[in-house]
């Protein structure tokens, strides 16, 4: 199984030297080429293409609503303490809900289905019965689904979580982001450890079959020996999975993020050190290091999915079902068909007024070419499986792929040169360094590839 390996040297000139700009290839083309040309019609049409394909499908519920700001978030969220909002959000999803299935055919299967906000269980336990009622009475759920919903752990209780696991959710995952005071303060989210470990005892006694917590790295006053012991109390809530991001400081894109004492923040050595730290923590103490950010037990299913060649990604991150239909509910959430991508109206006027209209609430979109396709392909293989095999790409899309992608091929020897990956005359094998700059690896097949600093996250 693919790990950084404990002895790798990290040359920081090198990762200085990537350390650009670029997607994080959740899609491709990325999300920032939807357009507001893009019509509904077509989308109808995608619809209609997918129903013949009979591809399996997966669902995302968009819940925007939060308590509090967290400074650190880059989500789509509205800030209330004003629990009568959700009464009206969750009347229009009714009605898209009901929408959808008029136009999803009734034999399809749902594999996945995830719950995100924003802060789900801002819903009070009648409004995430309502939900979850109006659901599962316009769609056929497969008997292996894969059920998840996201909670603030600071407005939860046992009754809440155990009331989850009876109706029906099975995977459930909240935000640690820091065991340490200072950083939780600084960020605007203080929850204490033992609040932490309750939440953490209740979701194992209901039983649920994963329970993934998310860290971030790069936060303000996070030195590497303050982070060391995050990661061990983490490890020691023995979570199925954990994710570790890379704090994207954009305060031109989300304005909170200015509360952030930006001198606090790690230095880029520092950050690095702690980056390399996470990786050798989490892997020496049997976390199978994933994706680019995810690490999970052996037995998880991310796990068993990248070992059979069935780990992808999409908006919601890396996922264990390849080949199925994303669809989103909900404003602001995405929709990927395979040839089309759809993202919702953001803000709730205009989403009120699309559903109350009685068309899909569609702000933008792409149709996607053959092209894009076929490098979609490419960078999803390289982004999740961290290796190519040429002849895999060129029997499925009957191309020639050293002529088909002779210019990318060229583009990759300076990075082959500096150690990122290995080139022979099938294969591309991504290296233990080069995976925590996978993304710019990718980007060199990303013909939409016209990055600048303020629409991107760096790559560390």
């Amino acid at each position: 199984m693919v790990f950084i390996s404990p002895g790798v040297k990290f040359d920081l000139d090198l990762i200085k030297k990537y350390d650009t700009a670029a997607p994080r290839y959740t899609s491709y083309p990325p999300a920032t080429e939807l357009s507001e040309a893009f019509t509904t019609a077509e989308f109808y049409n995608a619809i209609a293409a997918s129903n013949q394909r009979k591809s399996p499908l997966s669902f995302y519920f968009h819940i925007p609503f939060c308590q509090s700001a967290c400074y650190f978030c880059g989500c789509n969220t509205v800030i209330s303490n004003n629990k009568n909002i959700a009464k009206s959000y969750l009347e229009h999803l009714a009605k898209e809900i009901k929408h959808m299935s008029t136009l999803i055919s009734p034999d399809r299967k749902i594999l996945q289905m995830h719950w995100g906000g924003g802060t789900p269980n801002y819903l009070e336990l009648n409004q995430v019965e309502f939900l979850w009622k109006q659901i599962i009475q316009h769609f056929d759920f497969d008997s292996q689904a894969e059920i998840s919903i996201e909670i603030n752990p600071r407005y939860v209780d046992k009754e809440y979580i155990f009331f989850l696991r009876e109706l029906g959710f099975n995977r459930v995952s909240f935000g640690i982001q820091d065991f340490n005071t200072e950083v939780q303060i600084a960020v605007n989210r203080i929850q204490p450890e033992e609040l932490l470990c309750n939440v953490m005892d209740w979701i194992k006694e209901a039983k649920f079959d994963s329970v993934n917590v998310d860290l971030i790295y790069g936060l303000p006053y996070q030195t590497l020996q303050t982070f060391r012991e995050t990661l061990k109390k983490t490890v020691a809530l023995d979570p199925d999975r954990i994710v570790v991001f890379n704090f994207a400081y954009v305060p031109w894109l989300k304005p909170a993020q200015k509360n952030i004492p930006q001198a606090a923040l790690p230095k880029p050595q520092e950050k690095l050190e702690i980056l390399k730290m996470t990786i050798e923590e989490l892997t020496s103490s049997e976390y199978l290091f994933i994706g680019m950010d995810h690490f999970a037990k052996p037995n998880d299913e991310l796990a068993i999915a990248q070992r059979n060649c069935t780990l992808q990604r999409n908006f919601q991150g890396y996922t264990t079902h390849a080949g199925t239909d994303l669809l989103g509910f909900g404003a602001t959430s995405i929709s990927m068909l395979n040839d089309a991508y759809v993202q919702n109206y953001k803000q709730l006027p205009d989403y009120y007024q699309a559903v109350s209209n009685n068309v899909l609430p569609i702000s933008k979109g792409i149709k996607l070419t053959q092209d894009d396709i076929i490098r979609r392909d490419v960078i999803m293989c390289i982004m999740s499986h961290f290796q190519l095999y040429k002849q895999d790409i060129a029997e499925k899309y009957h191309i020639n792929f050293d002529q088909y992608f002779t210019q990318e091929l060229e583009a990759l020897e300076p990075l082959a040169a500096d150690g990122l990956l290995k080139l022979s005359a099938n294969h591309i094998q991504i290296t233990d360094i080069g995976r925590l700059l996978v993304r710019n690896i990718a980007v060199v097949f990303d013909a939409h590839n016209q990055i600048q600093d303020k629409q991107f996250s760096r790559a560390i």
